[in-house]
């Protein structure tokens, strides 16, 4: 079935207090895709963020980011009060985020709710934390180990606890009791509201697409935990880490940096760590976007130490192994793979073999060969459109930017009319394309310069950073959205009423004749 949806990041959202949430805002946002008759709603990596404020680069694979827990919900639960949450600073500005304000202040800001928290925890916190345990336990006594070496990486705390020497630990649980259960509660509010936020959008008929990074940072709980899981020494010190070689975009290519996973190891213990991350999302997401999905079939390494990724090789990943296990395991998912990046006949068997939905990117399509695999006349029905991603410019911005003969395939092509707002021409070629699914950023809705990019791979600082004024949403561009994809076929069908049961008559009653009587 045709569908359309947006894409914008739960920090996008407006909010008084530095950072979009989880909470009317993002209700409202939801109640605006439904008017602009969308049926998803795609999100960035939700789970904490650590050093550059990237969503791809978190303390774990399973927490909820703190700052995403809304304030004023909090305030009406009585485990905050308005003036407390006014007398912290959160930045000066509506449209970006301030990140050092943002970590300066929230924290002290939930110890208040802590404080109250504890004197009466509510009935189902102990569940939680007991159905969460396999993830929670590590990464609250990650947090509170963080905490109490001020900030710094695991891998410089003492060896005994680099090592997860048993004595050690148990004494660190004691002695950080409080602060491991702060971090618990924070974890518990998390996913409460994110629970409640899912739940509201589904009643709405709004599904929402999560993005799963394929690699974990180096300082997560997730490595601490299982470092046999991961490509490290003996010394805890990564080998050889994650990134993409140089090409167009990238002379020096993209060093990120992550652990690589031992697939041997994960081989061998049927991938359990893979299956029951995916378990998690498939739990908190309708619709599971994978990141960097070509890393399956053949993932690029590079010696630890590097500052570039120019040096570094290409190694044989798990392949059809890993997703026929989790399939076994879990059933069919509904998974996007994220095949961007340098795809060869093994990338591309893989991802038929998967079944899944591939990307297509319209910024992509229009280099000066004119035979680029993205444009719209070569995709497939099973495909996932894109006009640009997080990792792009916006539209205008790229308009901009572009060289001059891509931008003029990109008019001829699409016939883009000045008048009609060239970036609305683009998002039409996606929505009117033959690809399934048709995702567009909030950002080129709303006619946003390049001010609105998210992120621009390999810089450091600066990035993550868009919000969305609050005025932004009305009803007119919602119904100006709704008519676009009413006009291509991605309008939601309305639900049929129930049809109402007819009353008995004469002909209803059983007689001997029609063999319902005696």
């Amino acid at each position: 079935m045709r569908s359309s949806g947006v894409l914008m990041h739960i920090s996008s959202l407006p909010s008084p207090y530095g950072i979009g949430t989880m909470g009317e805002e993002a209700r409202k946002f939801v109640d605006f895709l439904v008017k602009a008759g969308q049926q998803f709603w795609q999100v960035l990596p939700i789970c904490p963020t650590s050093y550059g404020d990237s969503p791809y680069q978190s303390f774990s694979s399973f927490a909820g980011n703190p700052y995403f827990i809304d304030l004023e919900t909090l305030c009406k639960e009585g485990l905050l009060t308005v003036m407390e949450c006014k007398s912290y600073e959160w930045g000066g500005r509506l449209t970006q985020v301030d990140y050092e304000i943002l970590h300066q202040n929230r924290f002290p800001l939930l110890h208040k709710a802590f404080a109250r928290f504890v004197k009466t925890p509510p009935r189902d916190f102990a569940q939680f934390c007991q159905e969460q345990a396999d993830w929670l336990e590590d990464y609250a006594l990650y947090m509170a180990l963080k905490d109490d070496h001020d900030g710094v990486a695991w891998s410089e705390w003492e060896p005994k606890l680099q090592q997860r020497d048993k004595e050690t630990m148990a004494a660190a649980k004691k002695r950080l009791a409080e602060d491991i259960q702060f971090w618990e509660m924070v974890q518990y509010l998390f996913y409460q509201q994110w629970k409640s936020l899912k739940q509201y959008a589904n009643d709405r008929g709004i599904r929402i697409i999560g993005d799963v990074p394929i690699y974990v940072a180096l300082d997560s709980a997730d490595v601490w935990a299982e470092p046999g899981q991961f490509y490290i020494d003996k010394n805890l010190q990564p080998i050889d880490v994650a990134g993409c070689p140089p090409d167009a975009f990238s002379e020096d290519g993209q060093l990120w940096g992550n652990p690589l996973f031992r697939w041997d190891v994960m081989k061998k213990d049927g991938y359990r760590w893979w299956i029951r991350r995916m378990e998690k999302m498939s739990k908190l997401f309708d619709v599971i976007r994978i990141d960097h999905f070509r890393g399956f079939d053949s993932y690029y390494a590079i010696p630890f130490g590097e500052k570039t990724a120019r040096k570094g090789e290409w190694r044989k990943g798990p392949g059809i192994a890993l997703f026929r296990a989790i399939e076994q395991k879990l059933g069919k998912l509904d998974i996007i793979a994220e095949d961007l990046g340098f795809l060869t006949e093994s990338v591309r068997k893989l991802l038929a073999d998967s079944g899944y939905p591939g990307m297509k990117i319209l910024q992509f399509a229009f280099d000066a060969s004119g035979d680029s695999d993205y444009l719209p006349h070569k995709y497939s029905k099973n495909s996932v459109v894109y006009a640009g991603t997080h990792d792009n410019d916006t539209i205008l911005g790229w308009l901009q930017e572009a060289p001059e003969d891509c931008v003029a395939l990109a008019k001829e092509y699409l016939k883009l009319d000045q008048a009609e707002g060239y970036h609305w021409g683009i998002m039409r070629g996606a929505w009117s394309s033959v690809s399934d699914m048709a995702i567009v950023t909030m950002q080129d809705l709303l006619g946003i310069g390049s001010e609105g990019r998210m992120n621009v791979p390999s810089v450091l600082g600066g990035n993550w950073m868009w919000r969305m004024r609050p005025d932004a949403l009305d009803d007119a561009l919602a119904e100006k959205i709704r008519r676009q994809v009413k006009l291509y076929g991605r309008l939601p069908k309305e639900p049929e009423e129930p049809k109402q049961p007819e009353e008995k008559g004469e002909k209803d009653m059983p007689s001997k004749s029609d063999g319902r009587g005696e």
